[in-house]
């Protein structure tokens, strides 16, 4: 067939498994608490005649609420449907360089799929043996840097003086520093958009406030990086953010006192998990996000994932180089990991 000559071919994107059913889903880095109740509120008084007009293009009262609560000026944010949203406009807009991009090679596995389509080269830089990003490793000619931290699917965070040396070395290229899971216990370098004007910031809602569902993303930078940024997005689809969307956005932005509760939750399960998948065998970086990155003394990894799914629990496993022995286990709520937890004792102990 000559119309497939002219067809853009890319290997797609794989996310996790997304199974229904009496099952038990630790493979995709959801929250196992609800949304705030006043998520349910506002979405169950949610008036839908409005739904006749379009949204306000920069998502309106969300985006003034993300202003009001990180204190940053509203012409200093970006919002898009999910964190992916945002980080693929972002590639589209900012890495526009014969030089190539540079992230990690044990990453967010939708950092190349993005470079592919938009046709930007990149090269991977080798995380260290015990999965750690090296700074000087990023102190090179290049046409942008991604970094997320923590990092996925590793967990391990680098520090806010280690990511403003790459992005203080790195004048001249945009750097994103891929916030998706800095609320389970890093620190944001948020604060530093105000120094650097390379600097963009990508957050999620999917993760901390439990709105995966929802799809809300957002990016922080300077006022010409966001600018740049509404100028792609208004070249593509101008009304991203619809009106029920920005509404629960916004409600669930006015409950932190829900949302400290529940990251607070996750923290603590994760702390109470990671001395007893020691004792069961297992090794891992220190993990400041709401999964784990694990690999077992002697059972194969493939083998856990198969058996684990067999009794109807969930985990992530990729057939990769590197990490073909290795399970990304997220944190659930304290009764899913208990059956994790016997359910590995029973496959490690045969």
């Amino acid at each position: 067939m000559s119309w497939e000559n002219n067809v853009r071919k890319v290997i797609p994107y794989v996310p996790g498994e997304q199974p229904t059913g009496d099952v038990i889903k630790l493979n995709t880095n959801e929250n196992p608490y609800p949304p705030s109740p006043r998520v349910k509120k506002v979405l169950a008084e949610f008036d839908i005649d409005t739904l006749r007009k379009y949204p306000d293009v920069y998502g309106g009262t969300l985006q003034a609420k993300l202003s009001e609560v990180y204190g940053i000026d509203k012409d200093k944010v970006f919002v898009g449907v999910g964190s992916d949203d945002v980080l693929a406009t972002a590639f589209l807009t900012f890495f526009n360089s014969d030089k190539p991009i540079i992230f990690p090679d044990v990453t967010y596995s939708f950092y190349d799929v993005w470079a592919d389509l938009y046709n930007i080269p990149y090269e991977v830089i080798p995380l260290k043996d015990d999965f750690r990003i090296d700074r000087e490793d990023y102190i090179r000619d290049n046409g942008g840097i991604v970094i997320p931290n923590p990092n996925a699917p590793t967990g391990a965070l680098k520090s806010v003086e280690d990511l403003e040396y790459i992005i203080s070395n790195n004048s001249d290229s945009i750097v994103i520093i891929d916030e998706a899971y800095i609320d389970f216990g890093g620190k944001s370098v948020l604060p530093l958009i105000d120094k650097y004007d390379n600097l963009l910031v990508v957050q999620t809602f999917s993760k901390s406030r439990s709105m995966a569902g929802v799809r809300i993303g957002m990016a922080f930078g300077c006022k010409a990086l966001i600018k740049y940024l509404n100028d792609v997005k208004f070249s593509i689809n101008s009304y991203t953010i619809n009106k029920l969307t920005e509404a629960a956005g916004t409600a669930a932005l006015e409950d932190e006192a829900y949302f400290k509760e529940t990251v607070a939750k996750v923290i603590a399960t994760r702390e109470r998990v990671k001395p007893i998948l020691k004792q069961l065998g297992f090794d891992f970086p220190d993990s400041a996000s709401n999964f784990v990155f694990a690999t077992h003394d002697t059972v194969p990894a493939e083998e856990i994932f198969t058996s684990l799914k067999e009794r109807g629990i969930y985990v992530r496993w990729w057939n990769k180089p590197r990490i073909s022995n290795h399970l990304r286990i997220s944190i659930g709520a304290d009764e899913e990991m208990d059956e994790l937890i016997n359910a590995l004792k029973e496959i490690t102990t045969r």
